[in-house]
């Protein structure tokens, strides 16, 4: 039975979804260029060139083709919610990226929608699980935290799709990461969801690192529907009835979330404060995010990816390491807490307040030296292949 569960639950999900993206990205990139739905470059953004912005169209057609085609042979009815929600936040995002949407009225949709995953699936984020001494949450404070953590969540992934390959890169080592919880937790659910996203996150990934023909942004579209489905994986694992926090009973729920999110969930707050200290709105595009930092240091698009991807698995690692001590859900929290804010706000001091003629700087820029390799052989090979594709 357990080989069923595997194939069925995990591999056959991902690898459907993974091919049914690769098969439709190349149309979809035809279409965005010939209607000339492309990100034109500006002062602010990184790229030198017209890039087309409709990489979260082959994303969502992965995802909700693979999860059509696992149901033939995995009842997964449940998650007819969460389709429904992820195709909603796809078409927003779709708006915003040909019209622009105001960051009001894209607040209230998420919020909506929010609500909708809660009430049909009866999920929320209700219960700190022990952390700080607090259990399960009243109704009255649990429907506030979902909704202002859940748009917190969406718009922080957004925010950090700023370079090639990391927020589909970080998207992919999450689904991983929530996607093993559920499965040694027995939620089949949504290690289905998890796999499937994984899946159709890889070949974007690749045409979006490696491409030149091929490349494509994931744009609002995949931005927005990526932050939701975090959000769902957030609220299924802290609800009170959580199958995670049922198997594993000493681990800080709270922390674990956290920590999976610890880059984009710091780095927004430490960005949107400063706007605010700033006087200006915290909704104001500038180049204060960490990736920007690195792009600074003078680390290439897949060296920055790499770099802040890796920054955000230390954060698992040490609230791994709390856990397995046997550290309480406080202490792990505050593991997590203080690991992130050191690499949010202390690389921030790092870059723009230290002197850079410190050992430590100086350390960066080698490595930033060392993080292009777009010279190399075997980068060439795959920008070849991918193009090809």
């Amino acid at each position: 039975m357990d080989w069923y569960i595997w194939v069925c639950g995990v591999l056959a999900p991902f690898f459907i979804s993974m091919i049914l993206v690769f098969c439709v990205h190349p149309y979809i990139v035809r279409i965005a260029k010939e209607r000339g739905l492309v990100d034109n470059p500006d002062a602010r953004k990184l790229q030198k060139q017209p890039v087309p912005v409709l990489g979260g169209l082959a994303v969502f057609f992965g995802v909700v083709v693979g999860l059509g085609v696992t149901s033939m042979f995995f009842n997964s009815y449940v998650l007819f919610t969460s389709v429904v929600a992820l195709t909603v936040m796809m078409y927003i995002g779709v708006l915003d990226d040909l019209m622009g949407l105001s960051p009001v009225l894209r607040i209230i949709l998420e919020i909506a929608f929010i609500g909708f995953v809660a009430w049909m699936d009866q999920v929320n984020i209700n219960d700190f699980h022990g952390a700080f001494g607090v259990g399960m949450l009243p109704v009255y404070l649990s429907a506030p935290l979902c909704a202002i953590t859940g748009v917190g969540i969406i718009n922080a992934i957004n925010m950090i799709d700023g370079v090639d390959g990391l927020a589909s890169g970080f998207c992919v080592m999450a689904c991983i990461v929530f996607g093993t919880a559920f499965m040694l937790s027995f939620d089949g659910t949504m290690t289905v969801l998890a796999a499937v996203t994984a899946g159709a996150l890889i070949p974007f990934f690749f045409h979006n690192v490696f491409g030149r023909e091929s490349k494509m942004f994931i744009g609002d579209s995949g931005s927005l529907m990526m932050g939701m489905t975090m959000t769902i994986f957030v609220m299924h694992i802290v609800d009170n009835g959580s199958r995670v926090s049922e198997n594993f009973s000493n681990m800080g729920i709270v922390a674990f979330v956290l920590s999976v999110l610890s880059v984009p969930v710091f780095d927004t707050l430490r960005v949107m404060t400063g706007r605010i200290f700033k006087g200006v709105s915290p909704f104001h595009a500038d180049k204060s995010h960490l990736h920007h930092l690195f792009i600074e240091i003078g680390f290439s698009h897949v060296g920055t990816s790499v770099a802040v991807i890796s920054i955000d698995f230390f954060n698992i690692l040490c609230w791994l390491v709390s856990y397995l001590l046997g550290a309480g859900p406080t202490v792990q929290l505050l593991v997590v807490m203080a690991v992130g804010i050191i690499n949010t706000m202390g690389f921030y001091y790092i870059v723009r307040r230290l002197n850079h003629q410190r050992l430590f700087y100086r350390m960066l820029t080698k490595l930033a030296r060392l993080s292009h390799i777009e010279t190399g052989v075997m980068y060439h090979s795959l920008r070849r292949l991918m193009d090809r594709m």
